[in-house]
Parts: C-alpha cells; structure tokens; sequence
C-alpha cells in the first residue's frame, strides 16, 4: 500500500514555526464571514516558499498600514512546490489569510521605439531577450510588448546592449510559473 500524499505538517514544520499558528490550505475562493480575515505582503520570492514564518496583520477596511491588537505571527506550511499568487486566500485553524503580492525592485523590458531595423520587431526583440534570460533561469513576468524581471544591474545592460529599452520600477511580481511548477531537481 502506498503513502498517504497528505503532508504530515508536525513532521515537516520548521523549528521557527513551534508554537505558531499555522496557514496549511490553499483556498480557490473567498472565504466566508465566519473566518477572522487576515493579510500577509510578501515576494515572490516568499510566495513561492513552502514553509514560512510570517506576520499577520487584521484585514479591515481602511488603511492597511496601521497595527491593530489582533496582529500576531504565524507560519505557512504547505505542500512543497506551491506557488501564492497575488489575492491568493490560505486557511489555518479558523482564520484565512489573503495573500498580497509586495512591490519589488523590478526591470521592465521593452522594444526601443527609435529603433526601426527588421530585427528589432517587437516580437522578435522580446524573444530574443525572453530566450537569453531564460537559459539564465531568471523568472520572468509577460504581457503584451513588455517582460519583467526582478532588479539586476547586469542584466539590465546585457538587455540594453541587445537594444532593449529597460526601466527601473517598483510594483508586484507575478512571475510565469513554467515547466517547474512541482518542483525541479537538476
């Protein structure tokens, strides 16, 4: 008979995370009233951890920067290849905690208007610089005439080198989540 693919959470919870409570369950829709609400602002980086000591605040409506009395600390354990995306709700022990995506020190890429060659077409200049970042593992965020990548001087010139237009911005990440969403082991 084979393991049971329920995650034993006591077994897996990190030392940082004894005593606190815990967010174990991903929720595919808002949660009802009878949940105390929470959030949380995280990275991607953090949100596509599994296992995460985090600080709670009370969601309530108004400013989202003010300390209420029902804050408190508490851990994400979930099974390990989860992604949080953006407006994501986690559910532990009576509560339910939205996911925010924080603002992040990103590069947003672009095609050069000034540049009128026949390589440089929008599609072809994205892919190029898609397909390079791409053998460097960089994770990358798409739409339409635009990628995102987290802030790094040195990709930022190699991208201006390939003619690129690339700015400097603060906002969310939400990156493309590709071929190793379950994990990836090399």
């Amino acid at each position: 008979m084979g393991r049971s693919k329920l995650p034993d959470f006591e077994a897996e919870r990190p030392p940082e995370l004894a005593g606190l409570a815990i967010f174990s369950s991903v929720c595919a829709s808002v949660p009802g009233s009878e949940w105390a609400r929470y959030s949380v602002e995280l990275a991607f980086g953090e949100r596509s951890r599994s296992r995460l000591k985090i600080a709670c605040r009370s969601l309530v409506e108004g400013d989202p920067n003010v300390a209420h009395e029902n804050d408190f600390s508490a851990g994400i354990v979930l099974p390990r290849g989860t992604v949080l995306r953006g407006g994501t709700w986690v559910l532990g022990e009576g509560r339910a905690l939205k996911v925010l995506a924080a603002d992040e020190d990103l590069l947003e890429v672009s095609v050069a208007p000034e540049d009128k060659s026949p390589l440089a077409l929008p599609q072809l200049a994205l892919i190029k610089a898609a397909y390079h970042l791409g053998n460097r593992h960089v994770a990358l965020e798409l739409s339409p005439g635009l990628l995102k990548l987290e802030y790094d001087y040195v990709l930022a010139d190699m991208l201006v080198a390939m003619g690129l237009k690339v700015n400097r911005r603060f906002g969310p990440f939400e990156p493309e989540w590709g071929a190793y969403a379950s994990g990836h082991n090399h």
